[in-house]
């Protein structure tokens, strides 16, 4: 008798299922979060990150608690639908909810520098060290 676990289409189905995703076939920049969002106050325009990089409130870039230096996020605003690409060169916020600071160029890009905090969506577009 022949149970479903070992049935021939099942076993060849999981088999390339593990394939699929030990090989790439998943993503590996599926990360996703939602939460709020701030930026750069004006005084630390100049100062040095967490990274070493020096904060530019011109450039895009942005402060994350876990994701590592370097990684590219897609930060959208679910209230205008507008969206900006960001690389995480410091640690932070230290604010309770929210999930990541945004430098100013960034946050005009997105319409939230006239609330201060704002609700956004997070998704890695390229993990750090990937071209």
């Amino acid at each position: 008798m022949t149970t479903a676990l070992f049935r021939p289409g099942a076993v060849l189905l999981l088999t390339f299922s593990l394939l699929l995703s030990s090989c790439g076939g998943g993503s590996k920049n599926a990360f996703t979060q939602s939460g709020g969002a701030s930026y750069y106050a004006d005084k630390f325009n100049g100062r040095k990150t967490a990274s070493g990089t020096t904060y530019r409130a011109n450039k895009r870039t942005a402060a994350h608690n876990t994701l590592p230096f370097g990684t590219v996020v897609r930060v959208t605003n679910p209230r205008n639908h507008r969206s900006v690409k960001v690389t995480i060169t410091d640690r932070g916020p230290h604010a309770k909810g929210r999930v990541i600071d945004l430098s100013r160029k960034a946050a005009r890009k997105i319409g939230i520098v006239e609330a201060g905090v704002a609700p956004v969506q997070l998704k890695v577009v390229r993990a750090a060290g990937r071209r």
